[in-house]
């Protein structure tokens, strides 16, 4: 038996299971129950929220979560391959979890899932980043999650977390900070996992603001810092210049030289600069 539940080791189930990490999914298992735990626990207490988890595998972090207490888990996963493994997690842990076989990219989760709702999941490397932006970009906010704890491989876990000044600083570091806070909260090497990734990886804490650390508009924000980091080796005056005739007074007003590149620019400043698009 494992050392968290009564349920059979991960690497029985996979063998039981016949369950070979598929590329073409993202797929890469963590086997050791024990670190599952861990990653649960970085999302704080659970007893009283429901969790959504992305793309559960065999079970191995879904297992940590409802072991550290989880309320309920909604647990979305795509491969059929899977579902076997996860009903018996379900029978073990009567009422708690509740596994939809589904794309993650075309699932609303709301109608399963009852406030206040945390999001703990090892995301498949393939759509990883792109559930990151759909959760931080809602209509309204705050969104329906109060804190996203996720695993990513490293460059994107810098990435999200960057400060101005360094390479990994971008789009996603801004819009992760606008609206959250993020932290890096775990390290794992490949060996960590089965099979091995060609990365290491990194899991990262985002907790929800109650509202933007500055005022903007999030169209016009997001307009200003794409194309600010779609040309990042460009002096912003060059690179906005299609924006507006008088970007060096709008770059000015927000306190950015218009001879700064975009990787030197703050988030409060960047904030600035899209106000002035408002009017």
């Amino acid at each position: 038996m494992s050392a968290i539940d009564n349920l059979p080791p991960l690497r029985q189930v996979i063998a039981d299971h016949g369950l070979s990490a598929r590329k073409s999914l993202g797929q890469n298992f963590l086997l050791d129950l024990n670190l599952t735990a861990k990653i649960a626990r970085q999302a704080g207490d659970l007893s009283g929220c429901d969790v959504l988890e992305i793309g559960p595998g065999p079970g191995g972090l879904t297992r940590g979560l409802l072991s550290e207490g989880a309320r309920r888990v909604l647990a979305i996963e795509k491969d059929t391959r899977c579902l076997p493994a996860l009903d018996e997690i379900a029978k073990a842990y009567p009422g708690r979890l509740e596994v939809l076989n589904a794309d993650a990219l075309d699932l609303d989760p709301l109608q399963h899932l009852t406030p206040p709702i945390k999001v703990v999941a090892n995301l498949p490397y393939n759509v990883g980043t792109e559930l990151l932006i759909r959760w931080l970009t809602p209509p309204d906010w705050p969104p329906f999650w109060q804190s996203l704890t996720l695993m990513f491989q490293r460059e994107v876990a810098e990435r999200i977390t960057a400060q101005p000044g360094s390479k990994a600083y971008g789009r996603l570091a801004i819009l992760s900070q606008w609206r959250a806070d993020a932290r890096i909260v775990m390290h794992l090497p490949p060996g960590a996992f089965t099979p091995p990734p060609k990365v290491a990886s990194a899991v990262v804490h985002l907790t929800a603001l109650p509202e933007p650390r500055f005022p903007a508009d999030p169209k016009i924000l997001e307009r200003v810092v794409a194309r600010a980091f779609n040309q990042r080796r460009k002096m912003l005056r060059a690179a906005l210049k299609g924006m507006a005739p008088d970007i060096e007074d709008r770059l000015l007003s927000a306190g950015i030289k218009p001879t700064d590149r975009a990787e030197t620019v703050h988030l409060e400043q960047f904030c600035a600069l899209a106000r002035s698009f408002e009017t």
